[in-house]
């Protein structure tokens, strides 16, 4: 694993930065790592409040769409609310469909089938509408190169308003509004919302004509905060204020759905990462072993014991997804040593009877094993339907398009692509793949880059360091935990390995001249020859707070260990 120290801050910047907010050289430091350079900036990244949001009006289009649904309320017109049907799709689903049926009821929601519709608009969803008598179709998290498909929503007399994230194509669709930060001729100040986002803005700006308060909106904010942790979105700027107001909505008072999932843990204050880890794969789960739409029934139930009985089979989902994934993750790693591919630029496995809906992350746990662009394929009807996951700083999507001439069709971005194959061209592709990778992938990128803030030394960590570094949450893409290197340290003779198959690392580590601090290196057994028999060692560490039988103590994350 490669350590990669960031440069220090130019000394001026330093200096003003630490006489304006009167914060020693370390905050300081991290500060103007995460762009902060001023008393204004700190203030509005420290206390992010309503007044940071950006007028929705501001985005293009959004008076069209909204005077198209409020149109459509006064013409009594049945209103479709479509959305993708992973955790920012169904959260926004949720968001906007339970909001309209506040004051509207001609309101219905649709997720279209991972398996049988797959990504996106769908031709299925547009005939249910014209089935069904809908009118208008409000599309969340997906849309934005729907050109056929909203065409061919047109000619059935259907109206859609899009609602997306991801980056246009040169033409857009030819729907009554296309809100996206990302449109060319848009010039809304904030670029990086998600699907969930876009959709709160649409709803902020409908709120806003019929005079109603940012208060009436922070219930909805449990659903951004998710959405904004699921999709792995920058933390900055207005995702920062929605996040963090939507934390404070899910450890205060979250809607009935979202409290039936967490109401076992153990946790007294949940932060982004548990909204990643326990809250958004429970969520997902439903997309992945079931349907979409019991995502979208457990977030818009408001009746807790019925929102109990959906959250029960939502964790049966996911108990079942991880036993899925585990079984297969197991089964790809064994493919990999009997085709003795340990040594290969990539990782391309294929078995016909893997489960579709967790190829994708079955792929990040073979990066875990195997650090190299990974790609898991399965059968899928007649063809291969395979997902991609890529290693930091290396474009996958560009690899896929240099060997598009063995694929059926493809799409995606840098870290993480889909694609669809003929089975005969399998092995052609496979081989394509590895020599593209082998070509152009830089050789320090076939090792994971450790990224550390600055060194700092035992003495700087206290209660009060912590208290001040706990501001700086929620973390996430732009503002990451901060990642810290000690050097010359010891272990004070109580290492230990842990967990079932002693996986774990347990120290007491001290430097010289400091209070000893304890330390776990989950993943880092292996590495106990290494603090043993008072050695001297350097290691890459976080600083948490661990909470065990009610009493709370400092801790060390440790991340890597040298000599």
């Amino acid at each position: 694993m490669r350590w990669n120290i960031q440069s220090t801050p130019n000394t001026q910047k330093l200096q003003h930065l630490q006489n304006e907010l009167q914060v020693d050289t370390t905050i300081a430091t991290l500060l103007l790592h995460r762009g902060i350079e001023t008393y204004e900036q700190a203030k509005q990244f420290f206390r992010p409040t309503w007044h940071d949001l950006h007028n929705p009006y501001l985005m293009k289009d959004m008076d069209k769409a909204v005077a198209r649904i409020e149109k459509a309320i006064a013409n009594n017109e049945n209103i479709l609310i479509f959305g993708d049907y992973d955790v920012d799709g169904t959260t926004a689903v949720a968001l906007v469909s339970s909001y309209l049926k506040n004051y509207y009821k001609n309101i219905a929601t649709y997720i279209p089938d991972r398996y049988t519709e797959g990504y996106g608009v769908s031709f299925q969803g547009i005939d249910f509408a014209h089935d069904n008598d809908f009118s208008l179709i409000i599309a969340l998290d997906c849309g934005i190169k729907s050109i056929e498909h909203v065409h061919y929503a047109l000619q059935k007399n259907i109206d859609f308003i899009i609602c997306d994230h991801h980056l246009p194509a040169d033409v857009l669709p030819s729907a009554i509004a296309v809100l996206d930060p990302k449109r060319q001729d848009c010039t809304y100040p904030y670029k990086e919302l998600c699907g969930c986002g876009i959709g709160f803005k649409l709803i902020q700006a409908l709120a806003k004509n019929k005079k109603q308060s940012d208060i009436d909106l922070m219930p909805y904010l449990d659903l951004v905060a998710t959405a904004i942790a699921a999709d792995i979105v920058p933390i900055t700027g207005e995702n920062r204020v929605l996040a963090k107001l939507g934390l404070e909505v899910i450890n205060s008072n979250p809607r009935p759905g979202i409290k039936a999932l967490i109401q076992n843990l153990k946790k007294q204050y949940l932060t982004i990462s548990d909204v990643v880890f326990i809250i958004a794969p429970r969520i997902n789960a439903a997309g992945r072993i079931k349907h979409g739409n019991e995502a979208v029934a457990l977030l818009t139930e408001f009746n807790i014991n019925q929102a109990e009985i959906f959250a029960t089979e939502i964790e049966q989902h996911n108990s079942d997804r991880k036993d899925i994934d585990k079984q297969i993750t197991t089964e790809a790693l064994e493919l990999i040593q009997l085709n003795n591919e340990q040594e290969n630029y990539t990782t391309v496995v294929y078995q016909p009877h893997w489960h579709k809906g967790v190829i994708g992350i079955v792929a990040s746990r073979l990066i875990e094993n195997y650090y190299r662009p990974t790609i898991v394929f399965t059968k899928s009807d007649t063809k291969l339907a395979g997902s991609a996951r890529s290693v930091k700083g290396f474009d996958v999507y560009k690899a896929l398009e240099n060997c598009a001439q063995h694929l059926e069709q493809f799409g995606g971005h840098m870290y993480a692509a889909g694609m669809t194959l003929q089975e005969d061209n399998f092995l052609n592709f496979k081989h394509a793949f590895e020599q593209e990778v082998k070509k152009t992938i830089p050789e320090e990128l076939r090792s994971p880059e450790l990224s550390i803030d600055m060194e700092l030394d035992f003495d700087k960590i206290t209660p009060k360091f912590l208290r001040i570094l706990k501001q700086f949450e929620p973390f996430g893409p732009q503002n990451m935990t901060p990642v810290f290197v000690a050097k010359n340290l010891k272990d004070t003779g109580f290492a230990k390995q842990m967990g079932k198959n002693n996986e774990h690392l347990k120290l007491f580590i001290k430097q010289p001249n400091s209070v000893g601090i304890d330390a776990i290196g989950f993943g880092l057994g292996d590495k106990i020859n290494l603090v043993q028999n008072q050695q001297v060692f350097n290691a890459v560490f976080s600083i948490e707070e661990n909470e065990f039988n009610g009493v709370v103590n400092l801790q060390l994350k440790i991340k890597d260990i040298q000599p």
